[in-house]
């Protein structure tokens, strides 16, 4: 039985939705669109949402894959955008606001489509924990007037996987997903070759078993982030790990000892 406290929270953003009217999300396939995603189609009918997913380099064919299929099974209106990224300059040489520009190209694309099919607002999936990080998009937000309903109705990761589960999603336990840039340290350029490497290392480490796990791309070094709980779990598979990421292309590879942490590349910007 949910507390009365996340009811509370839910009833706040389908307030908010119900507001909102006819809404395009944009959605990734994570446990937090995907959740805003499900409860918009409930609260204004699918007939009144619709799913922009984004496809770039940034993101695993995979994801894309899933964040289609999954919208389309709630019946609501899907539109896929291709973007090409990395033909940004001010994306590609990674700049401390990186995200500014991506969240803006995003945005613009998705005002566009909204004017076309008479949608209302626009929104994103961020929740009230990632204001306690380095998220330079959000100025883009406030430029196409974005919404983010579960900030609003202060629903935090944990609500969400909470509600999700109640709900049978099936994201509710999805780990946390970040764009593959998010891997390469501030002031290095994004090439697709780093990328793709990342993307290798990262799908090799997921057969192993590791759900939740960052391979921070160092050019020739990789640094390895997993859940403390999976450290010794690692350790029985070093010699396999370690043959896996030098074919790929690593001639180091390292294992962070103090575990995944979100939003671990920030910690380099000065406040």
């Amino acid at each position: 039985m949910l507390d009365e406290d996340i009811n509370r929270k839910k009833r706040n953003l389908e307030e908010i939705l119900k507001k909102a009217g006819r809404i395009l999300i944009a959605y990734s396939g994570g446990a937090d669109s995907t959740f805003l995603l499900k409860s918009a189609v409930e609260c204004l009918g699918s007939e009144n949402v619709g799913a922009f997913i984004e496809k770039a380099e940034l993101y695993p064919d995979s994801e894309i894959e899933f964040a289609r299929k999954f919208a389309e099974s709630l019946d609501v209106k899907v539109f896929v955008f291709s973007s090409k990224k990395l033909s940004d300059k001010k994306f590609s040489k990674n700049p401390e606001d990186r995200c500014f520009y991506c969240k803006k190209d995003l945005f613009s694309n998705m005002a566009e489509i909204a004017v076309k099919n008479n949608f209302d607002v626009i929104a994103d999936g961020s929740n009230l924990d990632d204001l306690s990080d380095y998220r330079p998009g959000n100025r883009a937000k406030s430029i196409y007037n974005v919404i983010s309903p579960l900030q609003q109705a202060h629903l935090g990761k944990k609500d969400i996987r909470i509600l999700s589960k109640k709900m049978r999603l099936p994201t509710w336990n999805k780990p946390q997903m970040a764009c593959l840039a998010s891997r390469i340290p501030y002031g290095e350029k994004i090439t697709k070759s780093r990328l793709k490497r990342v993307l290798l290392a990262e799908e090799y480490l997921r057969e192993l078993g590791f759900n939740t796990v960052r391979a921070r791309d160092y050019n020739k070094l990789c640094r390895i982030e997993v859940c403390v709980s999976d450290m010794k779990k690692f350790l029985k598979f070093r010699k396999n790990i370690v043959e896996a990421l030098k074919k790929i292309g690593y001639k180091y590879i390292t294992l962070d000892l103090e575990g995944y942490t979100t939003g671990s590349m920030n910690r380099v910007i000065k406040p």
